[in-house]
């Protein structure tokens, strides 16, 4: 025991205070970043009409915001693995909830734009970051779990949009509900103050007492490290700190890297192409604009059950199967919500219904394992950069995606788009097959020992 890094130790402390802590922490933040990424798509009808847009000034709203997704998740993975997690930790929640904010004061639809830009920076760089933080700090046998909890805090958001969409919206309008996302972000943000650096982020950079010290503290939370005399033993350290962005394509990482990229680009066309347009897909089968919002809030609130089991099946069957098997289902549902017809009438009864429901249970179900994956594959030095530059390569997608999915509804119409979806998600599942690792039950040392 003696000879016990001190990394092994927080390998082994039981889910305690402050893990639950951390994860309620970091998942506010997720929670209203969700919810503002979903929101747009209620609030571009609305700012259309206030600075009379045609379509394509329209999409470059939708896209500004992408764009800076792109550029925040491969600029604050890089800097997380340089300056540390906790500093762009809070950065980049403050930056999203100052972009919010210059969105809801938006004088003309440039400095919107911009606004969209500086917020998306703040959410593209907020995701990665938090979780490989959270997964630094997660115990190894419940690590998986936990980080899907944490991606499950998107369905909180989504539904708390939907909320706004219905509440909020009509009473206070687009810049209202721009504002009420931002001013309790900034809250989150004040809080993430007082949470320590990740304990393998100073190992990393020499400096093994506050690292020490930091695992003490969760350890001390669990009831444990009263009285240690041992000499702290710090874990192997790569040469040099942060590690080159190239080291992401050296042998023992580039097949762990095509599988990401693909992954994250497979998922992200995917969600972005199908969930940013679905109240106007419904809209475009007959719904009305109001009964087309609500359909999308109650399917919605699949997301929850499509989380938790994921999060159950991630620690009992692994990441891999998992991930193979949801987006399976998420094919095989959006082949049968491409397919069927929505009338009216519609309800929670209809098929129309079902589908969306299954459909959003087992996509955001896969997501939560993305991002449970993404940071395990990657040492210490490399690990922010391996999963901003995934999330980043994801972003593409997600710029692309809701560009081409009206465009190719008028061409070959809605059951033409979404069997476009259905061969990129059986794709991706087939990389995720022959190309990923299993991690389930190893301390992310032995996934990524220090080069």
């Amino acid at each position: 025991m003696a000879a016990e890094t001190f990394l092994a130790r927080l390998d082994r402390v039981p889910l305690n205070r402050f893990h639950w802590r951390l994860l309620i922490v970091a998942g506010l933040g997720w929670m209203f970043d969700a919810m503002d990424v979903i929101l747009i798509a209620f609030l571009l009808t609305p700012i259309r009409t206030e600075f009379g847009l045609d379509a394509t000034q329209t999409g470059f709203v939708l896209s500004a915001g992408f764009v800076g997704m792109f550029l925040g998740a491969a600029i604050a993975g890089r800097l997380a693995d340089r300056v540390g997690r906790k500093t762009v930790f809070q950065v980049t929640l403050v930056l999203f909830s100052v972009g919010a904010l210059l969105s809801a004061i938006a004088p003309s639809f440039e400095t919107l734009l911009l606004a969209r830009v500086i917020a998306g920076l703040g959410l593209g760089g907020e995701l990665p970051v938090a979780s490989t933080l959270v997964s630094e700090y997660a115990p190894r046998a419940s690590r998986g779990r936990f980080i899907v909890l944490l991606e499950s805090f998107w369905a909180y958001g989504t539904i708390l949009a939907g909320i706004v969409a219905l509440v909020v919206l009509p009473q206070f309008g687009w810049r209202g509900a721009f504002v009420f996302g931002a001013l309790p972000a900034l809250y989150v943000a004040y809080l993430r103050r007082a949470l320590p650096e990740s304990p393998r982020f100073l190992a990393e950079h020499g400096r093994a007492a506050e690292a020490d010290a930091v695992v003490r503290r969760v350890e001390r939370e669990g009831g444990g490290a009263l009285i240690t005399v041992a000499r702290p033993v710090p874990p192997e350290r790569s040469a040099g700190g942060a590690a080159p962005i190239g080291a992401l394509f050296a042998p023992r990482y580039a097949r762990r890297t095509v599988m990401l990229w693909i992954l994250w680009f497979g998922i992200t066309f995917t969600y972005y192409g199908i969930f940013t347009f679905l109240p106007s897909l419904l809209a475009g089968r007959g719904l009305s604009v109001v009964r087309s919002n609500e359909f999308f809030f109650l399917s919605t609130l699949a997301q929850v059950p499509g989380y938790f089991s994921a999060a159950w099946l991630v620690e009992r069957i692994g990441r891999r199967p998992t991930l193979v098997a949801y987006l399976v289902g998420s094919a095989i549902a959006a082949y049968g919500f491409g397919n069927v017809g929505v009338g009216p009438e519609a309800n929670a009864t209809s098929p129309a219904f079902i589908w969306a429901a299954l459909l959003s249970f087992f996509n955001l179900g896969a997501w939560g394992v993305v991002y449970t994956v993404s940071p395990e594959l990657y040492p210490t030095a490399l690990r922010a950069t391996g999963a901003g530059t995934a999330a980043a390569v994801g972003r593409v997608g997600g710029i692309i995606g809701p560009f081409l999915t009206p465009t190719l509804t008028v061409s070959v119409g809605q059951p033409g788009v979404f069997g476009l979806f259905v061969g990129l998600l059986l794709l991706t599942a087939a990389a995720v097959g022959l190309l990923g690792e299993e991690t389930r039950g190893k301390s992310l040392e032995e996934i990524a020992p220090a080069a």
